[in-house]
């Protein structure tokens, strides 16, 4: 999506409520989607953690309680279809303009989208019990991913983007997934709320996988000019099947032993895909590192899954190496490249930056094995990465909230 991935073709004809006003004369934030979401994003990762922390710990009681009385699902839905889906929201609004030379959403549409979004985390945070709030509160926050879809699906069919059709059935995933969710909580489908928060996992699993084929391996060459670096297609199309089959196995009533064989031959896949990638060589900058540390948790999150399954009791949080590993780290690495590249800067990324990756890295390891090696120190472990999680996009927003908030230096649109 930045520059470099993809160059932008000049727009054709705009599209839902596009605007041709320059920078200077338009509020910067809504000049694209990345902006005002992936400033969103970042601010609400860094609250919703500690305050998650807080009703864990007990010392509050206030998340979720109108729609999600269990508090853990108010955290699981918000991570997946609060904090995850804004960033791939803002990444699609973004990418789907340069994929087809259409508009998606600006000015006042978009910042429509944005307020449907901020207004949903509100509601369903709030400590209102009422049912009538309760029923706005679903029907606001069902209504994102549709309007989503919408927005990004118009301009890839009308140019008829085959290639992106995927994108768009992944949002249509994440509409059943979140309608799962809040069926469950509302008792009328037993498994909802498992099957939903298990789906938007999975499905932003299976877009980060998609992306980062993409662009890893082309991100790595262009900044090294190393011309070993490849992707081999025949993986990257096995790897992206072995994924899809690892989400069906989990959410049909598959024996554990296929489901563990799955997994291990999905990660074995996504492992080998990236061996071409330039792995080493992309420890001489932030910008490639981040993305290839975020990728190398994709394997090893399926296949501590696969031993989980067969037993092995301390490969149990592989869904952290997952979700904190490489969910985290690329949607981080991804919003910060993004950032610079379509406000116009160099792709050097700032220290405040380079800081947010290393908390990022260093607050995996310690979710995933943490509870493994220090058990009686559970809570004190949850803190410390949870810490290192806000640290990491407060630290994001200190970087790049100021890039987001003006306009391009290059003086384009967008």
């Amino acid at each position: 999506m930045p520059t470099q991935a993809i160059q932008p073709r000049r727009l054709a004809r705009p599209e839902l409520g596009s605007s041709t006003a320059s920078p200077t004369r338009a509020m910067a934030l809504l000049q694209k989607g990345f902006r005002p979401f992936f400033l969103g994003a970042a601010a609400f990762a860094a609250l919703a953690l500690p305050l998650w922390l807080l009703v864990f710990s007990g010392l509050s009681t206030s998340a979720g309680g109108a729609v999600f009385p269990v508090p853990m699902y108010w955290h699981a839905h918000e991570m997946i279809y609060g904090f995850a889906l804004a960033v791939i929201a803002g990444f699609l609004l973004t990418a789907a303009g340069n994929w087809t030379g259409r508009e998606t959403l600006v000015g006042a549409p978009l910042g429509a989208l944005v307020a449907l979004w901020a207004t949903g985390r509100l509601m369903l945070l709030a400590p209102v019990t009422s049912e009538l709030w309760r029923s706005a509160a679903i029907l606001v926050d069902l209504a994102f991913a549709p309007l989503l879809a919408l927005a990004v699906g118009r301009p890839i069919v009308a140019a008829k983007s085959r290639r992106n059709f995927g994108f768009l059935a992944m949002l249509l995933g994440f509409s059943v997934g979140n309608l799962l969710m809040h069926l469950g909580a509302l008792g009328l489908v037993p498994s909802g709320l498992d099957l939903g928060s298990k789906l938007g996992v999975y499905l932003t699993l299976l877009a980060i996988v998609v992306v980062s084929g993409r662009v890893v391996p082309m991100f790595t060459r262009n900044a090294t000019k190393d011309e070993r670096i490849r992707s081999l297609p025949t993986l990257e199309r096995a790897s992206i099947i072995a994924v899809l089959l690892v989400i069906a196995a989990d959410l049909a009533p598959v024996p554990a032993t296929v489901r563990a064989l799955v997994a291990l031959l999905a990660g074995t896949l996504v492992l080998l895909r990236a061996r071409h990638w330039g792995f080493r060589v992309s420890f001489q900058q932030p910008l490639l590192w981040i993305l290839h540390v975020g990728h190398a948790w994709i394997p090893a999150g399926l296949l501590l899954k696969g031993m989980s399954l067969l037993g092995a009791s301390w490969a149990g949080w592989w869904l952290h190496a997952l979700t904190v590993g490489s969910i985290g780290m690329l949607t981080l690495g991804m919003m910060v490249r993004v950032t610079l590249g379509h406000t116009g800067r160099m792709l050097a990324a700032p220290k405040s930056a380079v800081l947010a990756f290393i908390a990022l890295s260093a607050a995996a390891p310690l979710r995933v094995a943490g509870p493994v090696l220090f058990p009686a120190a559970y809570l004190p472990t949850l803190v410390v990465v949870g810490t290192l999680w806000s640290l990491a996009f407060i630290a994001f927003l200190v970087a790049c909230a100021p890039m987001l908030l003006r306009p391009r230096v290059d003086g384009r649109p967008g």
